[in-house]
């Protein structure tokens, strides 16, 4: 591992399907899984490529039932290019990873130009040595393109080769253990054919979504003046099978760029005949990778990150899959955010809340990327409205799991592979993936100052998430507060109370606590609105001044259960039995999907104090210590330091850690409330995927929800960044191992503001521009207007030092210098350099 590249060293088949992921190459409207072109799909090896938005709906007869799922559809295969010595027509001798004549092997990643390159030797039993090198891209500038070269090379021999390069429409999704159960033959119609002498095609359309697909490759070699090329079609594949003349020491490349349209693409009569036109006019390789690295420098320079050491490499590779996932390109497509990215078909490439922790990044870089994130969102709110309506509710009920129409695709079965048993899934009563909605779009809002968006599209939704958590709240006369019943909590543990005979909890706090934020929220959006658009909108959705007075009451008194001088997770948490964590610990070692151990050992989690990941703790990563203490006391209660911190320690003693996110959270929250312990829970957050510590999952795809939630631990939540009231609202808490660092962002039509923790200070240089001053408010201290052009600089308190050490001079954030001018963004000094919750 370098600064900028990931290499791998040696063949582990074991490790190949992780590698596979974390080597996927996209840009926003494709991607290809990172596996070897000569390899087809195995129990090792599985080639993927996802085009967002793009799925599919099959049935399948399980545990005695019929079941239907959406799934991303894993597309025609792209990458094939195999080669085997000609040894006078012998049958078999392709070359592989797998081949007993490998003797090195080598794959490197590299982040800055977007590549993926691959070393590879072979020698035979007849000491014949044969070099090959590959070089990948999936094209960042031109989304619809990427390409392959393969350059052959005989060290010390000459001879023929044999090359077949092909489309592959013989492909299922088959990449999910769990899943292999189900129907998962999503193309059909598959056809193949000739564009040109050195140009072959494959269409077909999806079995029930009728979502066409054309692609089109063009093969060319160099190096070999008299290589022939033929063309086969058979079943399902179209190959170009080449022989190269080889001779010692000379290289012969051959070069495969292939185009990728669908029916859900715009400005497009046909998808074949934009992929064969794409390819045709394509330029050669080597034009390709300069304008494919020019796009990615764009992107790190609009993203510019510097964090030292290992968690800077971690953060830069986490930075890169988001951007592959989440690309400019993504802001000209109808898709959500995947919670497993677009590297693999984990959760079958599902929309959750994931979004939650990836779209507070985006806002400050590419806030066009969000605005089309949270569209997705709008064009399916009147979807959403009919899914409350069949509920017996008022407002938009947004389902768990999305796909492509905004209908619930959460499954109604699960498979504990410890158990083998087929168990019943009620992970759809997360209704909190609302408030997570209206969280992002108010986010959004005041990141970007777009106010067009919030008065319109934004405050539709909010209004309809708002009118349905006010539907959804029963008044309780016996306690005096409304409740919110038969709901799941981010916990996901527990979907019922033991015993019970439905499934459901009463009064989570996370989500009456974000409920009676969307509320009030909502009504000052409202009071807010410009006159005439509030009176729109009331006309349109016919809401009338009792409706808002009981969405005033109801964020009001939404129950919040405690016991024990804590914060309950939900009603009855408290009476739940304890755990023998240790004594599980000591049968099992890693206890994270503690669930399916307990239910193969023939009990429920639903008995236990125990949580997968955080779920109170939420409201922590959510909302500032300040913010929060207001919600409760709007609820009437007192949310003092000792009552949060104490449910700190009891929630950070009952959790599994069953998610990726768990540790992201919590150290989130321990960096404002012991610091001493927050970096241990940072660590695993940044090594969650590299590591796989969820124990295969991250070979069925990336986590994208911790992944960016990494990156903006450091741009907000060390920072204590804030984008409140049209001002950048900063109170750092910087962790010892995680002192210094600066990165940019893109706030309210500055571009490249950049922002450099040291130990004892922050520093913000606003590059020139004709844009209006940028409003910091530091915490405890004066606001500070800066200009562009400016640098201000901040003193930064020691939180954990006290009041005592601040009387004594250590300073505080609200001491503040600005110097100018700022220097222009871009390569400078010292002071500013370039830069699972497994569902199931």
């Amino acid at each position: 591992m370098t600064a900028w590249t990931w290499e791998y060293e040696g063949y582990q088949p074991a490790q190949e399907s992780l590698r596979e992921s974390l080597c996927t190459l996209g840009n926003g409207y494709f991607a290809t899984r990172g596996a070897a072109p000569e390899c087809s799909a195995d129990g090792v090896h599985y080639p993927g490529t996802y085009a967002a938005g793009c799925y599919n709906r099959l049935t399948s007869d399980v545990a005695g039932r019929t079941v239907e799922n959406e799934d991303m559809v894993n597309l025609p295969n792209w990458l094939p290019l195999r080669y085997r010595v000609d040894d006078s027509g012998t049958p078999g001798g392709w070359l592989g990873p797998d081949s007993d004549e490998l003797t090195d092997h080598r794959q490197t990643l590299d982040l800055r130009a977007g590549t993926l390159e691959r070393l590879i030797r072979y020698e035979d039993d007849d000491g014949r040595r044969l070099a090959v090198r590959q070089t990948r891209v999936v094209h960042m500038a031109s989304p619809h393109l990427a390409a392959l070269r393969t350059e052959f090379t005989a060290e010390n021999w000459a001879g023929t080769l044999d090359v077949e390069a092909e489309l592959d429409g013989d492909v299922t999704n088959a990449g999910v253990a769990r899943y292999r159960q189900l129907a998962s033959r999503h193309l059909t119609h598959v056809h193949t054919g000739d564009a040109a002498a050195d140009t072959v095609w494959l269409r077909c359309r999806t079995r029930t979504s009728d979502i066409r697909v054309g692609m089109a490759a063009r093969t060319t070699v160099t190096g070999a003046g008299d290589a022939r090329l033929t063309v086969h079609h058979a079943g399902r594949r179209a190959t170009q099978r080449l022989r190269l003349p080889l001779r010692p020491g000379s290289p012969v490349v051959v070069d495969k760029t292939v185009a990728l349209y669908t029916s859900r693409d715009a400005a497009i009569s046909d998808p074949l005949h934009a992929a064969a036109d794409r390819v045709r006019r394509a330029p050669g390789f080597d034009t390709l990778l300069l304008s494919h690295r020019a796009a990615w420098r764009q992107l790190w320079r609009r993203a510019a990150l510097e964090v030292p050491d290992q968690a800077g490499r971690i953060l830069r590779l986490h930075l890169f899959h988001v951007l592959q996932t989440l690309s400019p390109h993504t802001a000209d497509l109808d898709v959500g955010v995947p919670a497993r990215g677009l590297h693999g078909e984990a959760y079958r490439g599902h929309i959750f809340w994931d979004e939650l922790f990836v779209l507070p990044y985006l806002n400050l870089h590419f806030p066009e990327v969000s605005r089309a994130l949270l569209t997705y969102r709008h064009r399916r709110l009147e979807r959403a409205r009919f899914t409350a309506r069949d509920a017996g509710c008022t407002g938009a009920m947004y389902p768990w799991q999305s796909g492509s129409d905004g209908r619930e695709e959460t499954q109604r079965l699960h498979l504990n592979p410890r158990s083998g048993r087929w168990l019943p899934d009620h992970s759809h009563l997360q209704h909190h993936v609302g408030s997570a909605i209206a969280y992002n779009v108010w986010q959004y809002c005041e990141a970007s100052g777009d106010t067009e968006f919030l008065h319109t599209k934004g405050a539709e939704m909010l209004l309809q998430i708002a009118r349905f958590w006010a539907c959804r709240a029963a008044w309780d006369p016996g306690i005096g507060r409304y409740r919110v019943r038969g709901v799941l909590g981010p916990d996901e543990y527990h979907d019922a109370y033991p015993d019970a005979d439905r499934p459901g909890l009463d009064d989570n706090a996370y989500t009456n606590v974000t409920a009676a934020w969307v509320l009030a929220r909502t009504l000052e959006l409202l009071r807010d609105l410009p006159e005439p658009r509030r009176r729109e909108l009331a006309e349109r959705t016919e809401l009338d001044h009792t409706e808002l007075e009981l969405w005033e009451d109801v964020s009001r008194r939404l129950h919040v259960p405690f016991h024990a001088g804590v914060i309950s997770q939900f009603e009855g948490f408290g009476d739940l039995a304890e755990l023998d964590w240790e004594g599980w610990r000591r049968r099992y070692g890693d206890i994270r999907r503690l669930d399916r151990i307990l239910e193969a050992e023939g009990d429920s989690v639903n008995r236990y104090q125990a949580s997968k990941q955080a779920d109170v703790l939420m409201l922590g990563y959510l909302f500032s210590p300040a913010e929060l203490r207001a919600l409760l006391r709007r609820l009437g209660h007192d949310l003092d330091d000792g009552t949060w911190h104490r449910t700190v320690d009891y929630y950070l003693r009952r959790t599994s850690h069953g998610s990726t996110l768990s540790g992201l959270v919590h150290g989130w929250v321990l960096a404002r409330v012991r610091r001493s312990e927050a970096w241990r829970f940072c660590q695993e957050a940044l090594e969650g995927d590299i590591a796989d510590i969820q124990g295969g999952t991250t070979g069925e795809g990336i986590h994208l929800g911790a992944m960016a939630g990494t990156l903006d631990l450091v741009q907000r939540g060390l920072t204590g960044l804030e984008t409140r009231g049209g001002a950048l609202r900063l109170d750092p808490v910087p962790l010892p191992e995680l002192s210094e660092y600066d990165f940019t962002l893109r706030y309210r039509g500055h571009w490249g503001v950049r922002l450099r923790m040291t130990p004892g200070h922050l520093r913000i240089a606003v590059p020139g521009s004709g844009s209006e001053p940028i409003a910091i408010e530091p915490a405890g201290g004066a606001p500070v207007a800066v200009e562009p052009g400016e640098v201000c600089e901040l003193r930064l308190a020691d939180h954990d030092a006290g009041a005592a050490e601040r009387d004594a001079g250590a300073g505080s954030a609200g001491d503040a210098r600005k110097d100018g001018p700022a220097g222009p963004a871009g390569p400078a000094g010292p002071a500013g350099r370039d830069g699972d919750p497994t569902r199931g």
